[in-house]
């Protein structure tokens, strides 16, 4: 990198050399920021890791676990009426997110997520059910789009 950026936009990480790339320049104190096309950042990170080798997943999972800062999902909805709206999860790079990542354990980040609310992070669930709640968005078209049914469910009947 010639012009030693402190910001990078790789845009789509869609490939092994894309996304070890970003990862490189992640781990040498750059702020990376990319996209992939998943439902949810549990999705992502398994999307992230999948693509290399099971040689070097391990070593990737580590790197990854080291440095996130936290992943942005969204998905444009249609508003009731017209137009759209996006719903957006988010989970940010804690210590507990970390050492999930490092060891594997993708599946319990959904829990990690709805139970950190008070740091910022929001499950895609959560967000659903607000939309629905507050008239924004169809029970239907939000079910559709819920990564826990069960859960949706739940919030969307409290208050």
């Amino acid at each position: 990198l010639r012009e030693d950026p402190d910001i990078i936009l790789v845009g789509e990480l869609r490939d092994l050399e894309t996304i070890e790339a970003a990862l490189t320049l992640a781990e040498t104190g750059h702020l990376v920021f990319g996209t992939l096309h998943t439902r949810n950042a549990p999705a992502s990170i398994d999307r992230i890791i999948d693509v290399f080798p099971s040689d070097q997943q391990d070593q990737i999972r580590v790197l990854l676990g080291n440095t996130l800062e936290a992943i942005v999902s969204q998905q444009l909805l249609p508003k009731l009426g017209s137009g759209r709206v996006a719903a957006i999860e988010i989970m940010l790079g804690t210590p507990a997110v970390k050492n999930l990542i490092r060891e594997g354990k993708t599946h319990q980040m959904y829990s990690v997520i709805e139970t950190s609310s008070q740091l910022g992070m929001q499950t895609m669930d959560a967000c659903l059910a607000e939309l629905f709640r507050n008239g924004i968005v169809s029970h239907e078209e939000c079910l559709m789009r819920a990564v826990d049914k069960e859960s949706f469910m739940r919030l969307a009947k409290s208050s």
